[in-house]
């Protein structure tokens, strides 16, 4: 459905429909602002006809700790983000007693913006990070070291600016910084690392679109839509490494402890279903993926809005130069005008020249959000002037006054072609809701991020001729640019549709993997007695550490280290010819392992605490070694990533190896049960509780 046709009161009917039969009845939504205010408004039309409903995000006054889950998951309606949706999916799922587990069945969902949800965002995986690795202290040195490589000489970037790689000449020069030898070997693999997610966060991340420092902290934002991503870090270390670059506090280096991609979480629902103005160039996408066809809802009134051909410049600066005295005749004419802008960077450079020329306007991005309500509301004034990054550009109804509707209505001006037509048609959708009047237009060029990234060599190759030349470069109507952005979007899209598309190969793997996981937590989170699982635990960790064991020194060791600290072997002899007869072995290990059980089990007076202890001793075993598991898949995705080069299929390699570590996983459950029952601490405390320290 376009933009004003009325989305967010169509949902009003499926989700009141749904709340009456069941729970788990979300509408998810693409930022905090949006879920907020459809809650407020439309939460009173339920209320009204006798249901619940519930906000699922922290308001503005509180932060997420603060979120009552117990009321919100109760709830006839809950209105959320899927972000935040996902996390409290994965802290469900590390819950240490069933009392702690909020989430309802997932029944329903409406998604809100579905485009941008399950597409756009759709690239990146949910991680709940935490368990802080040993913090390095390499991330200024090797700042300062990639301080002094030259480009083109000690390290080379790729022609689309997504890649960044040292040379042999580069390798040598680090050596001699160092005073080391050989920086690849493993004796080195760690420096090396660092040295080259230094490069990345220098050379692949720029400030002010993919992030932003406030309050001495690096803060990463979308890119679909320039918002910032609160409580979100780049993973394996990278996010130090822009901390290094900025010069602000490095913060705690994490592992992952959960992770889930959009895909697999909405999955998980029975039913889903959404809404937006621009699916239809994605329809395939969602059939493939997610199984749903895409309908077209015909508009209430015919859109009359006039979508203007792109003009073109060969640079930024004769492209700002001539938007500019669009939006001088513009504001003349009394009209609104909404120019949109890729990045905070190039938001705050507009800004500052509308200044300089005098004319009044909001600035809506990243660092003015809390503002969004009352920037929105005035963008459809006669001669308002609103900055906007794409943030404008999904879920906000810009309503025109009846002054600025005789002036021609609002004019939308793209600064730069985005990711994807996709995200251009959102932009264009601002103006000319309802029948309104309204234009839209882009001024591009070819130092566009897209088109840098993205655009044949050629395109390259002018651009530097253009620069030599000194000629004007006003290519707006000459036949061969104007497919160059069109096909730059089309490469990015595909690029981004593969992206995708392995997220979710790799994690098909990771999801049955965390489904047998979860599956077993919830086994021991609703069992009232755990006996026979404690009991089928210590029987396996036997089993295969009998198996293997081929020296005394090796048995004495495991039993020091997973049975009785105070073992004394001249006290419990071992069975003869047990390398022999490893049925014997077994015997003698179950026969110690329940003495010591016994004596562990005497400590605890009242049964209640005993079976807690059981529980917990389980719980902390299973989860102690699946965060190992997915920390060790998120770093195994991006090893076997690089395996494509040698003509290996990455997808494969990754199953492969998964399935090895799931095995090693299991096997470490296993013994860490025997090792926590048996010698964890029991701190007794005055009050009757009891503190658990695991070994």
């Amino acid at each position: 459905m376009k933009t004003g046709e009325g989305k967010t009161l169509t949902a009003t009917m499926p989700l009141y429909l749904h709340g009456l039969v069941g729970n788990g009845v979300f509408l998810i939504t693409a930022n905090e602002y949006l879920a907020r205010r459809d809650a407020k408004e439309i939460g009173k039309v339920y209320r009204w006809l006798g249901l619940t409903v519930s906000l699922g995000v922290p308001e503005i006054t509180e932060d997420d700790s603060q979120r009552d889950l117990k009321k919100i998951y109760s709830a006839d309606i809950i209105y959320t983000t899927h972000s935040e949706l996902g996390f409290d999916y994965l802290f469900d799922n590390l819950a240490e007693s069933k009392e702690k587990k909020y989430l309802p069945p997932f029944n329903y969902a409406i998604i809100d913006e579905i485009d941008s949800i399950l597409l756009d965002q759709a690239q990146t995986p949910l991680i709940v990070s935490g368990a802080p690795d040993v913090q390095s202290n390499l991330f200024k040195t090797s700042q300062r070291m990639v301080g002094q490589l030259k480009k083109g000489v000690d390290f080379k970037q790729s022609d689309d600016g997504k890649n960044v790689w040292i040379t042999k000449t580069g390798l040598h020069n680090i050596e001699n910084y160092l005073g080391i030898s050989n920086i690849l070997s493993s004796r080195y693999r760690n420096v090396y690392r660092h040295i080259v997610i230094a490069l990345k966060a220098n050379y692949l991340f720029n400030k002010d679109r993919d992030y932003v420092v406030e309050d001495d902290k690096v803060i990463l934002l979308d890119k679909m839509n320039g918002r910032k991503l609160i409580g979100t870090k780049l993973e394996s270390g990278l996010h130090q490494a822009l901390e290094a670059k900025e010069h602000v506090k490095i913060t705690q280096e994490t592992k992952a402890v959960a992770s889930i991609t959009y895909q697999n979480l909405f999955r998980l629902f029975k039913r889903i279903s959404g809404m937006t103005g621009t699916a239809k160039t994605d329809a395939d996408e969602f059939r493939d993926v997610y199984h749903l066809n895409t309908v077209v809802i015909p508009p209430n009134k015919k859109v009359i809005r006039q979508d203007h051909p792109d003009h073109i410049y060969v640079t930024n600066k004769e492209k700002i130069e001539a938007s500019l005295k669009l939006v001088a005749a513009t504001n003349r004419a009394k009209r609104p005008i909404l120019i949109e802008t890729g990045s905070v960077s190039m938001s705050e450079l507009y800004s500052r020249l509308l200044l300089y020329e005098g004319y009044p306007h909001n600035v809506l991005n990243a660092t003015s959000a809390a503002k969004e309500n009352r920037i929105i509301k005035e963008a459809g004034h006669e001669g308002a002037i609103t900055v906007a990054t794409a943030m404008a550009g999904r879920g906000t109804d810009i309503k025109i006054t009846d002054g600025a509707r005789k002036a021609g209505g609002l004019l939308v001006l793209g600064t730069e072609r985005m990711s994807s037509a996709r995200i251009d048609n959102q932009l264009r959708g601002r103006a000319g809701r309802q029948g309104d009047p309204g234009d839209s237009v882009f001024y591009v060029s070819l130092e566009d991020k897209v088109v840098v990234e993205n655009a044949p060599k050629w395109v390259k190759k002018y651009r530097k001729r253009h620069d030599n030349a000194r000629f004007t470069g006003n290519l707006t109507g000459k036949k061969r640019f104007k497919h160059v952005v069109d096909k730059s979007q089309d490469v990015q899209r595909n690029g981004e549709f593969s992206e995708r598309l392995q997220n979710v190969e790799f994690d098909e793997v990771a999801k049955t993997q965390r489904n047998y996981v979860y599956a077993t937590r919830n086994k021991i989170i609703y069992a009232s007695q755990f006996d026979d699982l404690i009991k089928e635990a210590i029987k396996k960790a036997v089993n295969h550490f009998s198996a293997t064991v081929k020296t005394t020194s090796a048995l004495n060791d495991f039993i020091y280290n997973n049975i009785d600290y105070t073992f004394i072997p001249s006290e419990h002899p071992l069975p003869k010819n047990w390398q022999q007869n490893r049925s014997l072995l077994k015997q003698f290990l179950l026969q110690l392992i329940a003495t010591q059980k016994a004596a562990v089990y005497q400590k605890f007076p009242n049964a209640d605490q005993l079976n807690y202890y059981k529980r917990i001793v389980l719980l902390k075993s299973v989860d102690t070694m699946w965060i190992d598991q997915v920390s060790a898949l998120q770093q195994l995705k991006s090893v076997v990533g690089d395996r494509s080069w040698g003509q290996h299929t990455p997808v494969y390699e990754y199953q492969q190896e998964a399935k090895t570590a799931f095995a090693n996983m299991r096997d470490g459950i296993y013994q860490l049960v025997l090792k926590n029952i048996l010698l964890s601490e029991i701190v007794y405390r005055e009050d009757g509780t009891i503190d658990i320290v695991f070994p």
